[in-house]
């Protein structure tokens, strides 16, 4: 059996690079994706970021989509206050017109960004997270085959888009179990209530049209390599961007440095070492042995690997790595 890995890509935008070379990369990484096996491709929304280009998503959905032919394509997540759930229910309906069978939604409850910007993107505040659920539903009516809302989606009525509830608490995973849809948690980056999350959501799930029993999808990084050196060495590209992200100063995928976590100051150490926790950097026996050692912690039924490496071709080796090791997983 194998077990099953799917591809979280944030469109990394290097340092001295393009969001136009980043989509180049996308574009490749997902064919390589398809080619080794992975189950689906999903992109997620972060605004204002100068290191992340997947801004307009369903844009580059739409162009990830069309570079291939079978994987899943998605969004993880669209990050719904930001957005009239019409709008969602169109662009997804299109999508799925577009490339049928293929496309899924997965929908986040934060803006992905400051307030200033959460206001330039909607400009309407009122609606907030706090209405998420209320959201959800009215996006998931515009997408059934008999929609109670008199105003309709076209495209979008009929289209029956997957949906998966993104969360980083406790709050969506009660919101998935009480409406019987898949969940992902994004523990790659903000573990700190995995196990309550999983554990809430498996005792509060209810079954429904759209899934008879639990499914839990697990953010996980993985820095692969031909050696423990050779990843570890890699993955500092991550930990320099990680740590200016929530020191406030968010940054282009600046290129790896040697002993990056010695040059550190205790409390960023401490930062890095909670999202190591959902990572697995070495060689393939240690990735191995680390990936394994999650899935048994966590009972996981799927993992959603990111990598953030600076240079393409040892990001494109860490996915091939890591398709190899999934066979007894």
């Amino acid at each position: 059996m194998t077990f099953p890995f799917s591809v979280l890509d944030l469109a990394p935008i290097n340092e001295g690079s393009t969001a136009a070379h980043s989509f180049k990369n996308t574009v490749d990484l997902a064919q390589h994706a398809e080619k080794w096996g992975y189950n689906r491709y999903w992109m997620a929304e972060h605004h204002g970021m100068p290191g992340i280009a997947s801004a307009a998503t369903s844009v580059l959905l739409a162009h990830v989509a069309g570079q291939t032919s079978t994987i899943k394509v998605g969004a993880g997540g669209i990050m719904l206050p930001n957005h009239s759930p019409l709008v969602i229910a169109e662009q997804f309906g299109t999508l799925e017109a577009l490339f049928p069978g293929r496309v899924e939604l997965g929908l986040g409850r934060a803006p992905g960004s400051d307030q200033a910007t959460a206001r330039a993107l909607r400009r309407n505040l009122a609606a907030s997270a706090d209405e998420f659920p209320q959201d959800v539903v009215e996006l998931m009516d515009y997408l059934s085959s008999e929609p109670r809302n008199p105003v309709k989606a076209v495209p979008g009525m009929g289209s029956n888009v997957p949906i998966w509830i993104l969360g980083s608490s406790l709050f969506g995973a009660q919101l998935a179990a009480h409406l019987g849809l898949p969940y992902a948690f994004a523990s790659h980056f903000a573990p700190q209530q995995l196990m309550q999350a999983i554990e809430v959501y498996r005792t509060m799930f209810k079954p429904s049209k759209h899934l008879s029993k639990p499914y839990i999808m697990l953010g996980f990084n993985v820095f692969a390599a031909d050696t423990d050196d050779e990843a570890q060495y890699l993955a500092s590209s991550w930990q320099q961007s990680f740590v200016n992200l929530r020191s406030g100063r968010p940054s282009k995928l600046p290129p790896p440095v040697e002993d990056y976590m010695a040059q550190l100051p205790p409390q960023a150490v401490m930062l890095l070492e909670t999202v190591l926790s959902c990572a697995a950097v070495g060689s393939p026996e240690t990735v191995k042995r680390q990936i394994g050692d999650f899935i048994a912690r966590t009972g996981a039924d799927e993992l959603m690997l990111t990598c953030n490496m600076y240079d393409h071709k040892a990001r494109l080796r860490s996915y091939e790595i890591a398709s190899q090791i999934r066979s007894g997983l």
